[in-house]
């Protein structure tokens, strides 16, 4: 490490995922055990100098004086677990540096030994466990009753069908039920194993990754991240699941009919990616932990690709209908089909019912990513999925998270009179523009105080809006006037009534994906019986029929796809934590 330069935070991460490995270790539980005892009985210590090869007897006798002080503080225990991994993922120190740090730690050393007297009157009470049980589990609980040796010999035998003993990626779905993995856990299984390079993997290579997979990772959701990750992370990113989508794209039977139009694949993936992260990184960070895909259901959609044919009732991660509904959006808005769109194509949604302060707040750089981008002044397909999903489903954890950031204008966390207040004005003038008479604002702000009934008396904050089941009447009246209007009409007890029983039902979302699906269908279907020349594929009106729904879109991917993996050019994502 060069001098002057810190610990990257993704280190500092490992080195106490690392200690905290070590201090749960039971060899580490006893030497602690062992020294405590011969600290309170006054006996010498030896401990190894775990800096040089040579070992040193060092004296240590209890002590107590009258300040409260650790006697742990001195001692220097010698580390009973060396993990591999530290020298592969910390950068190489500079000369100058490790010379800084061998210096100050002779220092220390220097001092010689210390005698110190205990307070013999006071007696520490009994221990009430003899060791301290392991409570940190970042990779799953490990499984006692796990046979790793009865799972590679079923391997083996699977891979002994194969010609010599070689799988490709057809013959890896019999691999990952040997493994005892999802079906679509194939691609990800043999991209893990190199199999990208050679085009198949031999069941020596497999059999040695997959047993190192089995003695660190213990659950489902450790296995994937590891299998998807970069080398050296703990985490996945947007680029790490193209692959993966990719082979879904290629082998499950509902998108079949997209095999060939390959222009549309990247733009599926992205949209999928999109709604990954919009669902799963809880954190807004672009990084999505085992402990965020724990808490998701997204492993348990990526098992039913598997069980359902049709991708569509799959609605929320890998709906084509879905993806089908807000390319078409996008493309609607994106006039001169740059593949970008700026302020003025984003205000022509649903018919300018979004007011221009919150779309100057959306390209203002709250909830969108992309340096680029976003000094241009437009947002990209990947920043729109997060824009529509938002706008149709006001009731979800994200997007509520969502327009708060928009909303939170100073960014202090709370929403005070004067932010609600500024976007209420321009409600107030397209109200006037259309001949109704706006709520008085100080009228407004007692409805929406009743409505969310905040903890603190004058501002809202993220937590108040997630309690409310209302969210979505709240947002509306402050920046869509078409929404707000329509609520207006409705008796708002009728809409309680319909906040309470929406867990049986569909979401806003996936009702105004299929509302949409309908009408594309049907405007599709009409333009067909005047245009019969249109190449671009997209999707089967049924499954049962025959007949194919026919795009009129510019044949070029929407990203780069320089190989069969779709490398999709994603934009990074660079957000601090959440509000919460």
């Amino acid at each position: 490490m060069t001098p002057g330069k810190v610990l990257q935070p993704v280190l500092k991460m490992k080195v106490d995922e690392l200690f905290l490995c070590w201090f749960s270790q039971p060899a580490t539980q006893l030497i602690l055990k062992d020294c405590l005892r011969r600290i309170k009985n006054e006996e010498k210590t030896e401990i190894r100098n775990g800096d040089s090869g040579n070992s040193k007897n060092e004296r240590f006798a209890a002590t107590n004086s009258d300040s409260k002080q650790s006697v742990l503080g001195d001692v220097r225990l010698p580390l009973s677990f060396s993990p591999p991994q530290l020298s592969t993922t910390l950068p190489l120190s500079t000369s100058s540096s490790s010379r800084k740090v061998s210096n100050v730690k002779g220092t220390r050393r220097s001092s010689g030994t210390r005698v110190v007297q205990a307070k013999k009157e006071e007696t520490l009470p009994p221990s009430l466990s003899q060791t301290i049980p392991t409570f940190y589990f970042p990779r799953g609980c490990p499984k006692e009753k796990v046979n790793i040796d009865a799972v590679i010999a079923k391997i083996e035998r699977t891979f002994s069908q194969f010609p010599n003993e070689r799988a490709t990626l057809d013959d890896m779905g019999k691999v990952a039920k040997a493994c005892e993995c999802p079906l679509y856990w194939k691609g990800p299984l043999f991209y893990c194993a190199g199999g990208e390079r050679t085009g198949y993997v031999s069941v020596h290579k497999f059999v040695a990754m997959w047993r190192k997979i089995l003695q660190t990772c213990y659950d489902d959701a450790a296995k994937f991240v590891h299998l998807l990750m970069n080398p050296g992370c703990n985490y996945l990113v947007q680029e790490d699941f193209i692959p993966f989508l990719q082979d879904v794209v290629n082998s499950h039977p509902g998108l079949s009919f997209l095999k060939e139009a390959s222009e549309f694949h990247s733009r599926y993936i992205t949209t999928v990616i999109q709604r990954i992260f919009y669902t799963v990184n809880r954190s807004w960070s672009g990084k999505i932990t085992c402990n965020e895909l724990r808490k998701s259901n997204f492993l348990q959609n990526v098992a039913l690709l598997e069980e359902e044919a049709d991708i569509n009732q799959l609605t929320e991660y890998f709906s084509y209908e879905h993806f089908y509904v807000i390319y078409c959006k996008f493309w609607e808005l994106d006039t001169d089909h740059d593949l970008y769109i700026d302020r003025k194509d984003l205000a022509r949604h649903n018919d300018h019912a979004i007011s221009s302060r919150m779309i100057e707040r959306i390209f203002s750089g709250a909830v969108t990513r992309g340096r680029k981008a976003q000094k241009d002044g437009k947002i990209s397909y990947a920043d729109f999925v997060w824009f529509l999903i938002s706008e149709e489903d006001k009731k979800t954890p994200t997007s509520i998270e969502y327009w708060f950031r928009c909303m939170d204008l100073d960014g202090d966390g709370v929403l005070s009179m004067y932010e609600l207040e500024y976007f209420y004005e321009e409600q107030c003038q397209k109200l006037d523009n259309m001949a109704i008479e706006p709520l008085p604002f100080e009228d407004c702000l007692c409805q929406m105080l009743d409505l969310v009934k905040p903890q603190y008396e004058g501002k809202i904050t993220l937590h108040d809006l997630k309690r409310c089941k209302l969210t979505n009447v709240f947002f509306d009246t402050f920046f869509n006037i078409e929404k707000y209007l329509d609520h207006e009409q409705k008796d708002q007890f009728s809409m309680l009534r319909d906040g309470e029983g929406e867990s049986q039902e569909l979401s806003d979302w996936e009702k105004y994906a299929a509302e949409e699906y309908d009408i594309l269908v049907a405007e599709e279907a009409a333009s067909d019986q005047w245009n019969d020349g249109y190449e671009a594929e997209l999707n089967p009106v049924d499954h049962q029929k025959a007949n194919v729904l026919k795009y009129q879109m510019e044949k070029r991917p929407f990203f780069e796809m320089p190989s069969h993996l779709a490398d999709v050019d994603l934009d990074e994502y660079d957000y601090e934590e959440d509000f919460e």
